[in-house]
């Protein structure tokens, strides 16, 4: 049987790390939106890659399960590369951590259960899980360890307490980060690796809905006033997803990589306030 990548959330930044981890292997590219999996697979497959589609909703436990069912038919699940998501100006709090928080965990743990020795996984975060204040380590140990169908239900989750939906952002992809680590130690027992990357902004449909959407002019000033100065690009993430799936990244588990251009390092110890 084949070799099988999964690809949950197969825009620019997951073809992009599909094309170099995926040679040679079958690429299963799952969304929420079946269109969006068979345009991917359309590009893929006229480049030669061997692809098969499929749709999930990753706030379902029943469909992620599916999911896995539908991989684990076509061959070895050696890889899972994960970059779905809404951003603060495609939803509101609730769905946002149910969605980004939830649904990552949800993959993170089903995927976790059947991922062969030698696998690797990548999560894709966001720079803005760095930007988040310090939680307290009771925080920290909630949302890296409750159980997943639990995870909702933390009380600084709920809408009282959660009312912004960058705020939801920033949570969710913190949230991404630390789950990434818990799962580490349990992926390690199968053999395996996962990492978060956490990029800035890079130049992709849902970057364009947040340069164009309310807060765009907060973005524009981000890229304006970061060390490096511009936006980055789907294939610069790519090339860190090959590392950390590769055998290169083969003492790299339980990491996050931030690569925002500098704007992290701009907010905190430059002159870049938070986009509100």
């Amino acid at each position: 049987m084949s070799d099988v990548i999964i690809v949950i959330g197969p825009g620019l930044i997951g073809q992009a790390i599909a094309r170099r981890v995926g040679v040679a292997k079958r690429v299963l590219l799952a969304d929420v939106r079946r269109e969006n999996a068979a345009a991917a697979a359309e590009v893929l497959g006229n480049a030669g890659y061997d692809v098969s589609v499929a749709t999930v909703d990753v706030s379902s436990r029943a469909a992620v399960h599916a999911l896995v069912e539908t991989a684990t038919g076509l061959g070895e699940v050696t890889g899972l590369i994960h970059a779905a998501g809404v951003s603060p100006s495609q939803a509101p709090p609730a769905t946002i951590l149910r969605v980004d928080l939830y649904g990552t965990a949800l993959v993170l743990e089903e995927f976790g259960n059947v991922i062969a020795a030698g696998g690797s996984g990548v999560v894709i975060a966001s720079q803005s899980g760095h930007r988040l204040p310090p939680l307290s380590p009771e925080q920290n140990q909630a949302l890296a360890t409750t159980p997943v169908d639990d995870l909702l239900d933390l009380s600084f989750l709920q809408p009282d307490q959660v009312t912004d939906p960058l705020q939801a952002y920033q949570i969710a992809k913190r949230g991404n980060s630390l789950r990434v680590m818990a799962e580490a130690v349990r992926w390690g027992r199968r053999g395996a690796r996962v990492n978060t990357i956490s990029p800035g902004i890079v130049i992709t449909p849902l970057a364009k809905d947040e340069l164009t959407g309310p807060r765009g002019a907060g973005y524009r000033q981000m890229i304006a006033s970061s060390p490096v100065g511009r936006a980055g690009t789907p294939d610069e993430v790519g090339s860190v997803g090959a590392l950390l799936m590769g055998p290169d990244g083969g003492f790299i588990t339980g990491s996050d990589i931030l690569m925002d251009g500098g704007v992290t390092a701009a907010y905190w110890f430059g002159e870049l306030p938070e986009v509100q």
